[in-house]
């Protein structure tokens, strides 16, 4: 093997020159760029890190930072979806809050003025019995207007009414269904809060005198708070845990009874709603039928069923003996044909109606009734059926082979 032998490139001198110029000329560039950015406002005051990292990016590109979006945020959503308050700085002046003509411009001084007239005659069957009349109740006139009461809705739903009726009613309801309506203070007030002990007291007796005048069926105490008072003052009954429905004592001197069932207002806490109330209308309904001595009729009638073991095996065989009379293979099995006993125009378990349609078709009928019985298909009294029941009515078998 030849052996190759390397010897070292000799470089020209002049290459060398140019290579130190020009290294000796860049430098005096870089030299010359850093005394340019040192000079510069935002860099006297740098400290000499701050003075090299800045060297080191000469070469690097100038980019711009940006900064970081900002996330926006959806509006926070405060009570029932309304937006939050603006802060303290960004308040708008405050809306004046709209006043609620409730009484068509009346103030209510003007309508606590005015009074709840009694809706009363003799011998009513039901009394109800308020505290004292509401704001409305005064404004409008008429007994338990407000939409939100339970009164007229739970009359209806009881059945003492047919149809619902509403506070418009409240005048003919004496007459139709024989109710009334009052109340222990004639006094209208905002709330029974509003009504002193001394108002109680007086219109308990002036209650009591109503009703020995008017003489009800039934004294209906609409609330557990008015019977309380009542009670106290009438009886000499302080009464802690009453009890709703019929009441132990009876106005003095009257046949009348106390009925208690609670408020049909819809701020009653123990009944707020109406179906929790319909029950103590549908008992006094019942109360005023038992009074009245009015029969009930029940929702489910029994009924009383005998069996007699003697008289079903007589019935038994009855049935078998005239199964037997119409069976159609009874003679057959016997060995022979009974003699029909029908009269003219009946036959022997087969009914023979007369027919009625066009003489055309009464005359093809009547040749059809001269040929054979077995290519009309009738069928001899005491014999079995053997065709289909389409074959034996003529427009079928007629189109059946006509069809074939």
């Amino acid at each position: 093997m030849e052996e190759k032998q390397y010897t070292s490139l000799t470089v020209p001198s002049e290459y060398h020159e140019h290579w130190f110029q020009y290294m000796q000329h860049n430098q005096a560039l870089q030299v010359a760029q850093y005394h340019q950015m040192a000079t510069l406002p935002q860099y006297m005051g740098a400290p000499d890190e701050d003075r090299v990292m800045t060297e080191l990016m000469v070469h690097q590109e100038h980019t711009v930072p940006q900064e970081p979006p900002v996330p926006v945020q959806a509006p926070g959503k405060g009570k029932r979806g309304r937006p939050p308050n603006k802060e303290k700085g960004d308040e708008s002046p405050a809306k004046a809050k709209r006043k609620l003509d409730r009484f068509n411009g009346m103030s209510v001084e003007e309508v606590m003025a005015k009074t709840l007239p009694d809706v009363l005659a003799h011998n009513l069957d039901i009394l109800i019995i308020g505290i004292n009349p509401g704001l409305l109740s005064a404004y409008k006139g008429h007994h338990y207007p407000n939409p939100g009461n339970h009164f007229w809705k739970c009359l209806f739903l009881s059945g003492i009414t047919e149809v619902q009726l509403s506070a418009m009613h409240d005048q003919t309801l004496p007459e139709k269904y024989s109710i009334g309506f009052t109340n222990m203070v004639e006094r209208t007030t905002p709330g029974s809060k509003d009504l002193t002990s001394k108002e109680f007291r007086e219109g308990s007796r002036l209650l009591v005198e109503k009703l020995q005048t008017y003489r009800p069926l039934i004294a209906v105490f609409n609330g557990k708070c008015i019977y309380e008072i009542f009670s106290k003052e009438i009886f000499g009954v302080k009464s802690k845990n009453l009890e709703f429905g019929l009441q132990p004592h009876k106005i003095p001197d009257t046949e009348t009874v106390c009925y208690l069932m609670p408020s049909s207002s819809p701020r009653c806490a123990q009944f707020p709603r109406a179906q929790d109330k319909v029950h103590f209308f549908i008992k006094l309904k019942e109360l005023r039928d038992q009074l009245k001595g009015v029969a009930q009729n029940p929702e489910v009638q029994e009924t009383t069923y005998t069996f007699d073991l003697d008289m079903a095996k007589e019935d038994a065989k009855k049935l078998a003996i005239k199964e037997e009379q119409q069976d159609p293979g009874y003679e057959a099995a016997f060995g022979g044909v009974v003699e029909s006993s029908a009269g003219p125009g009946q036959s022997n378990g087969h009914c023979d109606f007369p027919y009625q349609g066009t003489p055309a078709r009464q005359s093809e009928m009547v040749g059809r009734e001269t040929a054979p019985l077995a290519a009309v298909g009738r069928v001899l009294d005491g014999q079995w059926m053997m065709q289909s029941f389409a074959d034996q009515i003529p427009e079928i078998a007629g189109g059946s082979a006509q069809l074939q």
